[in-house]
């Protein structure tokens, strides 16, 4: 049991255990700003259209069944604008990423040519007296 507990301790303090915790945390909070996005900027919009502020409440009854194809129209309308948003975000970051990565290198100075090569040692054979 004790050998057991520390594979786990270990296994949890791997870097990149942490890194996924903390990318599922800010998922979390991201999941709600783009949810307040599609409910509260978006919808209302289509609202105008469709003359409902969400699709949730559009349904059909089958027999006695209640089919809600409003609640996964609503679903499938927020992966999409969710997954567009992420995109975004991913598609400017990269350009942000290759911007620094293309960054010239520092400019090195180019070989004395030979005849710069001749007047440096001359100036020094002067500079000895000789």
């Amino acid at each position: 049991m004790k050998k057991f507990l520390s594979e786990f301790k270990e296994f949890a303090m791997r870097g990149n255990v942490m890194d996924l915790a903390v990318g599922v945390i800010v998922g979390g909070a991201f999941s709600n700003i783009t949810n307040s996005l599609i409910n509260d900027v978006i919808m209302p919009f289509i609202g105008l259209f469709v003359g409902e502020t969400t699709f949730a409440n559009l349904y059909f009854y089958i027999g006695d069944a209640q089919i809600m194809i409003g609640n996964f129209i609503q679903a499938v309308f927020n992966f999409v604008v969710l997954a567009f948003v992420v995109f975004c975000l991913v598609k400017i970051l990269n350009k942000l990423r290759r911007k620094k990565e293309e960054e010239p290198a520092p400019a090195v100075p180019p070989e004395p040519s030979a005849e710069e090569k001749l007047l440096t040692e001359i100036r020094d054979l002067l500079k000895e007296g000789k």
